[in-house]
């Protein structure tokens, strides 16, 4: 006898693997029978196909050039792919934009590719009439930072034809222009004794960019004195002068976790004890120093803020008779980041700043990454600078005074 409908016991039907249940109370059919199967196929021939995904364009070299430096996860270093775009680009695409994009990207990376840059030189010298030196300032960038001198034998000469012509339309990209040659070591006459004239500076003093303006003219004043003795044209007024680096470079701030100043630090604290050197020291006329010792006549390593640390500035000619005259060794600290990337040319503000202690009469003591990267652990360290300090002949502790 059949069993009531609810009754205990009772079971309801299972549907079978593949089956398709539309709902209570109604039958259940396999998705692979006969009916589903024709639903379907009436389902694709009344709903559209989906279109193709379209095809990427064909992109010419100076677009593929574009394409590539504007792309914000483009890799850091694609020389190859630049060059070969750069190479399959027609002279007409290579327009001030592209060329400005890929200045931007060698600058922002450190990459000192030369072929990259000559044609960046080239390409300044060729349209030369055509580029403002709002674009030009752009333009010769990669270079000072860099550290790179074009072989293009316009170079130099077009840039001056250029500031001669925009000198005074543009001042805050003229100065831009003069602070890339000045890293370069090519600064032109001409060009500075028009911005260090009383017209040019009454000019920008009531620019919105007056203080970088001063600061940057303030650095060109200091190259005309301590590496172009034969300049005989207008200076800055020293009542316009101002401290050219206040404060670290924005590069040591932002990787200062990385840097190798604190453990130095440390090491020179153990070994030499902390009234013997300075650190982060700026001196006139406003560079920042990492470490500064002040040493005697003989070697000897004397107590820092018993002495002035600075040698002054302008320099003067030694006297020929002095006494117990202090020397000043400054320990440069060479990180990673101060260089080019994949090379060992420092970069142009880096190897300004050395240049110009060196011209003002500091003793320079480099202290490599690739050195401070080799020590293991604090004592190796002690033992390092020790001999990096002997090297100089320098002498601490009970022996040196």
């Amino acid at each position: 006898m059949r069993r009531p409908r609810g009754e205990p016991g009772s079971r309801a039907p299972r549907p079978t693997e593949g089956a398709t249940c539309a709902g209570p109370g109604e039958s259940c059919f396999p998705s692979d029978g006969p009916l589903m199967c024709a639903l379907e196929q009436e389902r694709r021939f009344r709903l559209p196909p989906k279109p193709p995904p379209p095809l990427p364009p064909i992109l010419r070299g100076g677009q593929r050039l574009e394409a590539a430096l504007s792309c914000p996860h483009f890799q850091r270093r694609p020389q190859q792919h630049l060059i070969r775009s750069l190479a399959e680009a027609r002279p007409e695409e290579l327009t001030p934009h592209v060329m400005v994009l890929l200045a931007q990207h060698l600058a922002r990376h450190r990459l000192r590719e030369p072929q990259l840059l000559e044609a960046i030189a080239h390409f300044l010298v060729v349209q030369e009439a055509q580029l403002n030196s709002k674009v030009v300032q752009k333009l010769v960038l990669p270079f000072g930072r860099l550290n790179y001198v074009p072989l293009e034998q316009q170079f130099m000469p077009c840039l001056e034809r250029i500031l001669a012509r925009e000198a005074g339309v543009a001042p805050l990209a003229t100065v831009n222009i003069l602070m890339s040659l000045c890293q370069l070591r090519c600064l032109p006459f001409r060009a500075l004794h028009f911005v260090f004239s009383p017209g040019f500076i009454n000019h920008v003093s009531g620019t919105p960019h007056a203080l970088i303006v001063r600061r940057y003219l303030s650095l060109l004043d200091t190259a005309v004195e301590l590496e172009l003795p034969g300049y005989r044209g207008a200076r800055l007024p020293r009542r316009q002068q101002v401290p050219i680096f206040p404060q670290p470079l924005i590069t040591d701030r932002t990787r200062c976790k990385y840097s190798h100043k604190d453990i130095v630090a440390e090491g020179l604290r153990q070994l030499l004890g902390e009234e013997k050197y300075r650190q982060d020291l700026t001196v006139p006329p406003g560079y920042s120093t990492d470490f500064l010792l002040c040493v005697s006549s003989c070697g000897a390593v004397l107590p820092v803020r018993a002495q002035d640390p600075f040698l002054p500035y302008p320099p003067r000619p030694c006297p020929r008779a002095t006494r117990d005259p202090a020397q000043r060794v400054v320990l440069m600290l060479r990180e990673r980041w101060h260089f080019c990337r994949d090379g060992r040319v420092l970069l142009g503000s880096r190897a300004l700043r050395e240049r110009h202690l060196g011209l003002m009469g500091y003793q320079l003591l480099p202290l490599p990454f690739e050195e401070l990267e080799s020590q293991r652990g604090l004592p190796q360290l002690k033992s390092y600078l020790r001999q990096k300090l002997q090297a100089l002949g320098l002498r601490w502790g009970p022996e040196g005074g």
